[in-house]
């Protein structure tokens, strides 16, 4: 028992530092895309931006899946990793040398690489806790991740308006090396999922969905959450450009933004997660999630100004990052392999960056008819969405206890048979 329990620690402890790397290095290919990409095309094609992010994720999608049938969950993770180092590398150099396409497809690729190697961390962290242990490391997971992304932010913040901001692309590329060699020991330590059947398939198994109403509204869940992310993100970003338009600057603003954020939700990671998770039930959580964005977004139509955007955007994704994404993934535990591997990244991959696709898509259709989106158009956006996302919660979390349920009757089922004589 003794020997189990250092091994789920040393599990933990590896994930966790690994998550840390890969959101420090995504903090700073975030603040450093973002001011790069106003920089060349403005803040009116952030649209287009997002929508090339969906691109990305999709031929992503592809080749994991791909991958995942012939090679298995390990190796696919680390091949992700070091491929997309080496993309990060070559944009840097294409911008160096005066490609402005780079600083689109570095946005939209790092729309793509964060959601395709977080989830396959969250598919190994799924498939190696039970969901009491999840309940009470989840959070602490998310946190140390935090803790990465804070010390990310914070550098960037330090050091933009001296090295300039180019040069910080070359930081996210070196981070994915440590994230990768940690990510290869929580295999080693936790082992890999087997599925026999693996080299029989050469998709993500789309199908799943159509026999699965639970993985359906999980996906829409995502879908909402992303359109409420993606219209606070046009928000606060055109805001920010109207306030503070020169680059280096941004890049800092951005980068101490960031960081302030992932502060807010390394606290709620450690300490708020894991009390909630422990002692309320998902029924009472999962619904005061959209309750809260409701409120965000009512203020942000009463009174708009950068610092009314960036609470809601900094509430939506602290929470998002956090309490959320602890609570939601305790959602695919009791599910199957292919649920948790192929299924999953379907969902928190595809599906997360299609609706903010769509989402900017939509935007950029009305920016072409109105000429300019009304500024309140986004919050309200934002307040509707909240309020089917709270509707359709409520009967995921009903689902997921009835699947609890069974799996219960099932056990003790068993577990009196073989005590018969």
């Amino acid at each position: 028992m003794k020997s189990d329990s250092t091994r789920l620690i040393l599990f933990v402890l590896a994930i966790s530092l690994a998550a840390g790397f890969l959101l420090c290095g995504y903090e700073f290919i975030r603040s450093t895309s973002s001011s790069i990409y106003l920089d060349v095309y403005g803040k009116e094609n952030l649209p287009y931006a997002m929508l090339g992010g969906s691109v990305f994720t999709i031929v992503f999608l592809y080749g994991y899946g791909w991958m995942l049938s012939w090679v298995g969950p390990r190796r696919t993770l680390l091949f992700t990793s070091l491929f997309s180092c080496l993309v990060i590398t070559l944009c840097y150099f294409a911008i160096q040398s005066g490609s402005n396409i780079s600083a689109w497809i570095i946005y939209s690729f790092r729309e793509a690489y964060i959601v395709v190697i977080i989830e396959q961390y969250w598919s190994l962290i799924n498939s190696t806790l039970k969901e009491r242990e999840a309940k009470r490391y989840n959070g602490p997971i998310t946190g140390v991740g935090s803790l990465g992304a804070i010390a990310g932010g914070l550098i960037v913040g330090l050091i933009a308006e001296r090295v300039h901001t180019e040069p910080i692309l070359l930081l996210a590329a070196l981070s994915l090396i440590p994230a990768a060699i940690c990510s290869e020991l929580s295999y080693r330590i936790g082992g890999e999922p087997s599925d026999e059947k693996r080299h029989e398939r050469k998709s993500l198994a789309l199908s799943i969905f159509t026999d699965s109403s639970y993985l359906r509204r999980i996906a829409l869940l995502i879908f909402l959450t992303q359109i409420i992310s993606t219209v606070l993100d046009l928000r606060f970003f055109g805001l920010v450009a109207d306030s503070i338009p020169a680059r280096d600057e941004r890049t800092a603003f951005i980068g101490n933004f960031y960081s302030s954020l992932n502060l807010v939700s390394g606290v709620l990671q450690f300490i708020i997660a894991p009390l909630l998770l422990s002692f309320i039930r998902l029924k009472f959580i999962h619904p005061a999630i959209p309750l809260i964005h409701i409120i965000c977004g009512l203020i942000l139509i009463i009174r708009p100004s950068l610092f009314t955007g960036g609470l809601a955007y900094l509430v939506f994704k602290s929470l998002d990052y956090s309490i959320f994404r602890a609570g939601k993934e305790i959602f695919y535990i009791p599910l199957s392999y292919d649920s948790r591997y192929r299924a999953k990244e379907v969902i928190d991959a595809f599906v997360y960056r299609a609706s903010k696709g769509i989402s900017a898509g939509l935007v950029s259709l009305a920016t072409m008819i109105l000429k300019a989106v009304p500024v309140s158009a986004y919050p309200f956006t934002a307040i509707i969405s909240a309020i089917v996302w709270l509707v359709s919660v409520t009967g995921l979390v009903r689902q997921h206890d009835n699947i609890l349920k069974s799996e219960s009757s099932t056990a003790n089922f068993f577990a009196q048979e073989e005590q018969k004589p």
